[in-house]
């Protein structure tokens, strides 16, 4: 439980970090406010041609639009005659870009999710599309429509919510971020390195205290299982610890035998959740076909076998103690 949450907690997060590399821009302007996930206002488009088109270095600037649609998906309104300039442009499966105002493209994984082809009419934001394109994933949203389309339906007429930024020279980024931020001061203006490197479970809100619950939880039902375990353990060997304490067993070795028991099984268990994560994840990409995305975090594998392997002491302490505690006379006459 421990390594799939925390995986799909690292997955969204890295997916979310490759998909803003896969843009090819090396300047990302944000409105202040929200998170390094979610956009906390909207720019006015103007300052592309205004201001940021104006700046020596700068090639290209194209802006985009970003709405939510559900808890793990977005449509993305992209002005395709500057976004293409990025990077070259979507790099089509089946179908080619926009031709009406209406259309839409889908990368591979939405298709796949959604059994969608080119052609096909689909309904999101209580809107009608046609799918004009199927693009390779790894570049911004599941979805893309024309940027104009996504302003007029969700009222944001001249607004953006990003603005990716291309300049001519790797050594001059630092001084256009510099000039950027001096004219733009009230927004966010990151180099693409560093606002990748933002993609952590530190920088979202919430998302901390949700993995120290998660491991709070695993604590408490390793120790609940294995309390229940080896209580009746402990009650169904009542006469053979009777035999071994009338041959001469202390109490610290009679604790010692429980303890030990139990440490194999949490390392066990441990392995054996390791191997699961492994299989939760191809089930997640391969069976259910989730927008989720699960990682492998080889990082807590030691913790989470500590934690089991803790949960698993403290639950198996109690009834070790009963057990070293036992009357041998008693022990031998249980039935």
């Amino acid at each position: 439980m421990v390594l799939t949450l925390l995986g799909l907690s690292d997955g969204m997060l890295n997916d979310q970090a490759a998909r803003a590399r896969g843009v090819g821009a090396d300047i990302l302007i944000r409105p202040p406010g929200g998170n390094i996930v979610i956009s906390g206002g909207q720019m006015i488009q103007k300052i592309i041609p205004a201001v940021i088109d104006k700046e020596p270095h700068v090639t290209v600037a194209s802006g985009t639009l970003i709405f939510g649609t559900d808890l793990f998906n977005y449509l993305t309104g992209v002005d395709l005659a500057t976004f293409s300039q990025l990077n070259g442009g979507f790099r089509f499966v089946r179908g080619g870009p926009f031709e009406h105002p209406d259309d839409v493209m889908v990368d591979e994984v939405y298709a796949g999710q959604h059994n969608v082809h080119v052609g096909d009419t689909i309904t999101n934001t209580n809107h009608m599309w046609r799918v004009s394109g199927i693009y390779e994933p790894g570049m911004l949203a599941r979805m893309v429509v024309p940027l104009a389309t996504l302003q007029e339906l969700t009222v944001n007429t001249g607004k953006v919510s990003t603005v990716y930024v291309k300049v001519d020279k790797p050594e001059n980024i630092p001084a256009v971020i510099s000039e950027l931020s001096l004219k733009l001061n009230t927004y966010k203006v990151y180099s693409m390195e560093d606002y990748t490197s933002l993609f952590s479970a530190s920088n979202i809100p919430m998302l901390t205290d949700f993995i120290w619950v998660v491991v709070g939880v695993g604590v408490a039902v390793g120790f609940l299982m294995v309390l229940s375990t080896m209580y009746t353990a402990v009650l169904e060997r009542t006469r053979e610890i009777g035999v071994l304490k009338a041959l001469g067993a202390s109490p610290g070795y009679i604790l010692n035998i429980l303890l030990r028991e139990t440490a194999v099984l949490a390392i066990a268990g441990s392995i054996l959740g390791i191997l699961l994560s492994y299989a939760t994840r191809f089930l997640i990409q391969n069976v259910v076909r989730s927008a989720l995305i699960q990682a492998i975090v080889p990082r807590w594998w030691l913790p989470a076998a500590g934690i089991a392997l803790l949960g698993a002491l403290l639950g198996a302490l109690g009834p070790g103690l009963k057990a070293a505690r036992q009357d041998a006379i008693e022990a031998l006459a249980y039935d």
